[in-house]
């Protein structure tokens, strides 16, 4: 019998021994993610504004955002790191919602009426309930012995202030407020609104007594409308 001969490797590929034909082009490595990064942080952002830090363990955030331990530190890191990473996700989405509001041209009044009803939008959101402002709840918490936490809620808290202050200053130069009002005064009365009815809200206070606070906030900084 005469053998066969094999027939030479193609052009510029090297023969390989032992290695199955490959179908359909290269194979895809490793297992790909199970989870969302995104879609995950905003379930733990979700727990921890319900529960808070100290209350809401690891299991809670595994069940929460449906990824084991070992992924969780892969994607996040450790428990604090999540939070710290949660906290700024809920600024970033409380900042958005707001920014508009802050820089669009409209009189005063109309102004901190639409921006209190966007807070309490935020503030009385939540499956089981209000839930109030990330922010005030991390202040009263974990703020107080973490320096880094700290820093992020002063820097949020002073955010707020400048915000104002920049409503109340374009205000006055509009003649919307007398030449004595001090903007800067009247932003930190501002801010301490937007406080009480995160607390409130969180207390369950209802919308419409919130509304009446912010309504006679709002008079006694600009004046009771005629």
């Amino acid at each position: 019998m005469v053998q066969k001969s094999k027939p030479p490797p193609a052009a510029n590929q090297p023969e390989r021994r032992g290695e199955p034909e490959r179908r359909g082009g290269p194979k895809r490595r490793g297992r790909p993610r199970a989870y969302e990064p995104d879609v995950a942080l905003g379930k733990a952002l979700d727990l921890f504004r319900k529960q808070g830090f100290a209350a809401t363990s690891l299991d809670d955030l595994s069940a929460a955002t449906g990824m084991n331990r070992p992924s969780l530190y892969g994607a996040f890191g450790d428990k604090r790191e999540l939070y710290i990473k949660s906290y700024q996700r809920y600024r970033d989405e409380a900042g958005a919602a707001m920014v508009a509001i802050f820089r669009e041209e409209m009189p005063l009044r109309q102004r901190l009426e639409r921006i209190y009803a966007a807070a309490l939008d935020i503030y009385l959101s939540g499956d089981t309930g209000p839930r109030g402002c990330f922010t005030v709840v991390t202040a009263a918490s974990e703020a107080v012995g973490d320096p880094e936490i700290r820093a992020m809620v002063l820097d949020g808290l002073t955010g707020l202030d400048k915000a104002f202050a920049s409503c109340f200053r374009r205000a006055k130069e509009k003649g919307e407020l007398p030449e004595s009002a001090d903007p800067f005064a009247l932003a930190q009365i501002a801010s301490a609104t937007i406080h009480t009815i995160a607390i409130r809200s969180r207390a369950r206070v209802p919308r419409k007594e919130l509304e009446a606070i912010v309504k006679g906030a709002i008079d006694v900084m600009i004046g009771a409308k005629g």
